[in-house]
């Protein structure tokens, strides 16, 4: 386990306590949707009628002279042609907000949903353009946009990571870790992947033999030599550590809980397309509501 939400209080140092930043935050809590492999903005919410009318037609020359692009020799052989969108769009909600016909649902609550247009990137390949997305830099050692926002405005649980990260898919996004690594920041601030079926961290329950009372006193005494080096060292990946034994001992009782969701009522469930016991995105959804609640 990468982050702890708290210190022990007898500990020294609290990474992830809430604090006062230099303006007042307007948000508790962060929930990240980054969809990797979702379809293009121009099937979604960039409407562009220019491109509509020129379907078909060559690429103008300024439009690739001297970039670079990832598997497209084609280009050397050949002026490709522009490519338009085949979704219908429309104009919804009070500003008129354009949508295309692949979110219906989205198009009713438009006006709830901020749209930046100015976002631009020239890096082309898979793996360093999400790490780019996720920590402003398409190389490693930046920290991640979770990590800065736990390092920010710290976390109010005491039993749960400041900074959890659910995966979808088989394999999860290319740039793995570094999309939500801490970087140059200390690790107390990174992501934690949770699992989405059985426990949610690998080893999280005590092996057979093991009472909880003899559990703690092995940490106690993990955590006072750790303690002493801490105070010799001022090093606060020392302090990470001992947040790291103290944390996993109080997730013990608190993260099974979080991803049963046998409680959860059947309109729920269908609200958020969840097919329970069927790891998902939708799933993924719910628990990230779970986790802010």
């Amino acid at each position: 386990m990468a982050l702890a939400s708290l210190l022990a209080e007898d500990a020294r140092g609290a990474p992830t306590t809430p604090r006062k930043p230099h303006f007042p935050p307007k948000a508790r809590s962060v929930i990240f949707l980054f969809m990797a492999g979702g379809p293009s903005q121009l099937e979604l919410f960039d409407y562009k009628p220019k491109l509509q009318a020129l379907h078909g037609k060559p690429i103008p020359e300024e439009f690739i002279k001297n970039k670079r692009f990832a598997f497209m020799d084609s280009f050397t052989r050949e002026v490709p042609k522009l490519l338009a969108t085949k979704r219908k769009f429309a104009r919804h909600g009070k500003h008129g907000t354009w949508v295309s016909e692949c979110l219906p649902y989205t198009a009713k609550i438009v006006d709830e949903i901020t749209l930046c247009r100015s976002l631009v990137t020239n890096v082309f390949n898979h793996g360093p353009a999400k790490i780019f997305v996720n920590t402003g830099s398409p190389q490693f050692g930046r920290p991640s946009m979770g990590a800065w926002v736990t390092y920010g405005i710290g976390s109010e649980s005491k039993n749960l990571p400041g900074f959890i990260v659910l995966q979808s898919g088989p394999r999860g996004p290319r740039g793995g870790a570094p999309c939500w690594g801490s970087g140059f920041l200390p690790t107390a601030y990174q992501g934690v992947p949770f699992r989405t079926t059985g426990e949610p961290i690998l080893n999280l329950t005590s092996p057979s033999g093991v009472t909880g009372e003899r559990q703690k006193e092995a940490l106690d005494t993990i955590n006072s030599l750790n303690r002493e080096r801490l105070e010799a060292t001022g090093d606060p990946e020392i302090a990470t550590r001992i947040a790291q034994y103290e944390m996993a001992f109080r997730m013990q009782t608190s993260a099974p809980e979080l991803i049963d969701l046998s409680k959860e009522s059947k309109k729920t469930l269908d609200l958020y397309g969840v097919v329970p016991g069927k790891p998902s995105f939708a799933t993924n959804c719910l628990l990230a509501r779970r986790l802010v609640e």
